[in-house]
């Protein structure tokens, strides 16, 4: 019984959608992130003096508000996962199950 479940389920055409597209949405998220992070991480072993640079008159420098950016930045792509989790892809998890358990 359940090697027939998970037949079903593999030979379904939108769970088949649903790894793909989550994969794929997935994968360009962590990529962002990664350019992001990985950026930061070569700007500091690159440019320190740039990030040194204060703005304006101030004491702040550009490395605080780039430091601050790609934290934000973390916190939006993983809100944004986060609601397409729980819109399009929980939605079309509850069709597939409703499918394969019929």
């Amino acid at each position: 019984m359940q090697d027939d479940i998970v037949q079903r389920l593999k030979s379904n055409p939108d769970y088949q959608k649903l790894v793909a597209t989550r994969s794929r949405f997935g994968w360009s998220l962590t990529l962002a992130m990664m350019v992001v992070y990985y950026g930061f991480i070569l700007l500091i072993a690159f440019d320190k003096e740039l990030l040194a640079t204060r703005i304006g008159s101030g004491v702040m420098t550009w490395g605080m508000p780039i430091g601050l950016f790609v934290i934000v930045f973390t916190v939006i792509i993983t809100g944004i996962y986060v609601r397409r989790a729980n819109g399009e892809f929980d939605e079309l998890t509850a069709s597939i199950r409703k499918q394969v358990l019929q």
